[in-house]
């Protein structure tokens, strides 16, 4: 039973990270096709905020997979993990539900 308190609050963690990395794209793309200032000091603070929050996860992608053309990868590989990640939980804890072993 701990182990799966422990799949869940691990699911909600990543389902925040998600979050986070989501509104920090958004964000970004208001500021690159200026639909939004940077001038303003509570976006300039969001803004830094999200990225001191989400470059400790790029940054050991973006050393093994560069830029392409101003194109930034990393955000969308750290998904795709963190779904991979989802779906190993979700088996485990249906495996401990149904008795199995790990």
């Amino acid at each position: 039973m701990l182990l799966l308190t422990i799949i869940q609050i691990l699911q909600v963690i990543f389902q925040v990270v998600r979050w986070v990395i989501l509104i920090q794209f958004v964000l970004s793309l208001l500021i690159v096709f200026n639909i939004i200032n940077t001038s303003s000091p509570f976006i300039r603070s969001l803004h830094d905020g999200l990225d001191r929050l989400t470059e400790p996860l790029y940054r050991p992608i973006r050393r093994f997979l560069p830029t392409s053309n101003g194109i930034d990868f990393a955000p969308m590989v750290v998904l795709l993990l963190l779904v991979i990640f989802n779906i190993i939980l979700n088996n485990i804890a249906a495996s401990i539900m149904a008795g199995g072993a790990l």
